[in-house]
Order: C-alpha cells, then structure tokens, then sequence
C-alpha cells in the first residue's frame, strides 16, 4: 500500500479537524437569559436553569428561586438578527440589481444606466432586511398578571423548553 492511497482520507480527515471542532466538544446546553420583574418593582436576570410547576430557578451570581406568584412579568432576551437580516438582503438586492442589469427588455437604457438603475436594490433589500432580522429576534415577554391560567400553563412550556434543565421532577 502506497502513500497516495491515504491522500485523500488525510486531507478530509483535516479538513473535518478543522471545521467542526467547535460541534464535537462535549458541553451543557445553555438556558435562555431572562428579566423577571417582580410586583414590588425590582427585577432579577439570569441564566434560566429549570422552570417549576410554581416557581424559576434562575443563576446569576448566584442560584436564586423566584417564586411565580410574586412576577409581574418576563422577558425572554433573544440575540437580534439584525445583520443575518441584513446580509441576506444585501445578497438579494445584488442578485435584483444583476437581473435587472441583465434584461435587455427596459427600454432604451444602455447598460451602466440599467447597473445604475437596478442598483436601488441593494439598499432596499438590505434594509428590509435588517428590520425582518431585527423583528424576529424580538425579545418575548410574558406578563403573569391577569394571565388566563392556560395562558399561564403555555407561558411556562415555552419557559420550559428554553431553560438549561428542561425535565423536573
């Protein structure tokens, strides 16, 4: 067996090495960050790490029980989406302004006019863009008081499946 013959395992294999090392290493899902204000006006925020049939256990410097019959409201922070957004309406005014460029049926426009022309693309996909990206990573909120009871009860499924610990007995 001859060295060329291993050529092509080695390069995937390095190739793999470098590109997933980051999915292979071995951690804790990470609970949602939440802000719980409470009906006295003061809040807490945290690291969600589990929700219970009546209360949160959040960590912040410290684990703190929060009991849900003393929360006004909480907020779910979720990362804005904004430049994903963006990007991708920037790809799509490029590609709207290179069909445009291209199409020989707008009349009597040479094709630098056309470029020139197809150009208002970008900046309106790109905007578009970024406010659909920034509205999909709108921070949720959900206020306990006057909350129907299976209000309440989807309220804290949602909490539930973003905390760190989803199952407690």
């Amino acid at each position: 067996m001859n060295n060329n013959d291993n050529r092509p395992a080695a390069i995937v294999l390095v190739i793999l090495m470098l590109v997933l090392p980051g999915s292979l290493i071995a951690r804790e899902k990470r609970g949602a960050t939440i802000v719980v204000t409470f009906k006295d006006g003061h809040f807490a925020e945290g690291e969600l790490i589990t929700v219970k049939p009546d209360s949160l256990l959040l960590f912040a410097e410290k684990d703190e029980t929060v009991a849900l019959a003393e929360v006004r409201s909480i907020r779910v922070v979720r990362k804005s989406l904004a430049l994903v957004g963006g990007l991708c309406g920037l790809a799509a005014g490029i590609a709207a302004t290179a069909l445009f460029a291209s199409n020989e049926d707008y009349g009597p426009f040479d094709s630098s006019a056309s470029l020139l022309m197809g150009a208002s693309f970008v900046p309106s996909g790109v905007g578009l863009g970024a406010g659909a990206g920034a509205l999909t990573g709108k921070d949720k909120v959900f206020r306990l008081e006057g909350m129907s009871e299976s209000g309440f009860r989807t309220a804290l499924i949602y909490l539930r499946k973003k905390a760190r610990i989803q199952k407690v007995r």
